[in-house]
């Protein structure tokens, strides 16, 4: 019998369980369990070499949970658009709707002095921050993508953010543009 489904049969009630306990809606938990399965499906070949299936298919539904939890708060303006049954604390559904035109100068400008500075890490260092931060992958897409294991990619991108925040720290011209 194909692998997947054996998977699938064994393991469906759980991530259903899992997504409720996330969503507490049983439409987003089914939405969100259908996300997972999707990712599933799509590394099938990661499968096979998978001991730990369990704790493999837990960190794949936290990771869509948390992609999907960025977006909706990305994308709402409002609090009252914010689904209620999720526990978060309420300034990160506070909207920020008026943005001054300093402010948004402040935002380009620091943008770009951090992708200058990016570019003096190392490549590994690079891909892994844009991965996560630019594309927004979850750590198992990144271990996938970058052919690692998942602590390689966590560690990774400890020190990238660890040395990016030294090259930011050490140049002391910035002092002069950015506010502290």
């Amino acid at each position: 019998m194909n692998r997947i489904s054996d998977v699938y049969e064994e393991f469906n009630r759980y991530i259903y369980h899992l997504c409720l306990k996330l969503t507490r809606n049983p439409m987003e938990a089914e939405d969100l369990m259908q996300e997972v399965w999707v990712k599933v499906v799509r590394n099938e070949k990661q499968v096979e070499q998978v001991d730990h299936i369990k704790a493999w298919l837990t960190t794949i539904t936290m990771n869509t949970f948390r992609d999907r939890y960025r977006k909706n708060v990305r994308r709402s303006k409002y609090v009252m658009s914010q689904p209620e049954t999720l526990d978060v604390p309420i300034l990160d559904l506070v909207p920020n709707n008026e943005v001054s035109t300093e402010e948004q100068i402040e935002k380009v400008v620091v943008t770009k002095i951090v992708q200058e500075k990016m570019k003096q890490l190392d490549s590994i260092y690079q891909k892994t921050l844009w991965y996560f931060y630019v594309e927004q992958y979850s750590l198992a897409e990144i271990s996938t993508l970058m052919k690692v294991s998942i602590g390689t990619v966590k560690s990774r991108l400890f020190r990238a953010k660890q040395r990016l925040k030294e090259i930011l720290l050490s140049d002391r011209n910035l002092l002069d543009v950015v506010p502290v």
